[in-house]
């Protein structure tokens, strides 16, 4: 069965064209084991990039203009290393250490105004990625294409309704479905939107659980569990970041 994710599909055939025409003996395939490596590899070093930035980085006037500035910038990354099936791991690597800065100075932003939180968010994080991951692995939920459709549907317009109104808020100083600023009075439309990206965002670890069992499956080379754990980290980090807002909502 074909997932409904073109991305997903690509490297399918990425694996495929590589095993007819260069071959991939059983000790160059990459393994489950190679995707978890290099995952924390890559939370290690994000975290670590994020409590530098945390404790050097100062909180002055031109933040907000350089994390609205980082954040587009990891969103084109993520879009040219997803479209391109890039592998390369210092690309890779450069899009950890740049959300890492990015983590570090918005969340000690938000701890100053509410203590604890980042903390809150950290737990929640990992706790619906591992609740996933058993969902998972019982296999009470899968991976079918009806499931992919709807997913990838939604993060699609979550990302873009999201960029619109970042973009709006940079211009106009205007916030509509998703609330930038760390107090004042927040609408139920970013409670709902929230809730929506972290569901759509939970449900995305299932995608990506199925691209590293498939991967794994048709020997893919070694080099593509750095693109599974660039998925991994990409997924984690939206809903950090989701999990992060909707806890500042509920606490003002």
């Amino acid at each position: 069965m074909r997932s409904a994710n073109p991305v997903l599909d690509r490297l399918d055939d990425v694996g495929r064209a590589e095993r007819q025409v260069l071959g991939v003996d059983a000790g160059d395939a990459m393994t489950v084991a190679d995707v978890v490596a290099r995952t924390v590899g890559l939370l290690l070093l994000t975290g670590v990039t994020a409590a530098v930035a945390w404790f050097v980085v100062p909180q002055a006037a031109w933040i907000s203009a350089a994390l609205a500035g980082s954040a587009l910038a990891s969103l084109a990354l993520v879009l040219v290393i997803s479209l391109k099936q890039i592998t390369n791991p210092p690309l890779i690597i450069g899009y950890a250490v740049l959300q890492g800065l990015l983590l570090g100075v918005a969340s000690r932003a938000f701890e100053l105004v509410y203590p604890g939180i980042v903390a809150q968010a950290v737990v929640g994080t990992f706790g619906v990625f591992l609740g996933m991951a058993l969902l998972y692995r019982a296999r009470l939920i899968r991976a079918t294409p009806r499931l992919a459709r709807l997913v990838i549907g939604t993060l699609i317009g979550i990302v873009a309704l999201g960029l619109v109104n970042l973009l709006a808020y940079l211009f106009t100083g205007r916030q509509g479905v998703a609330v930038y600023s760390l107090s004042g009075r927040v609408g139920w439309l970013p409670y709902v939107f929230s809730v929506v990206a972290i569901i759509a965002g939970a449900l995305g670890f299932v995608l990506d659980f199925d691209l590293v069992e498939r991967s794994v499956r048709n020997r893919l080379p070694r080099r593509y569990a750095w693109y599974c754990a660039f998925g991994l980290l990409v997924g984690l980090i939206f809903l950090y970041w989701q999990i992060l807002r909707l806890l500042s909502y509920v606490r003002r």
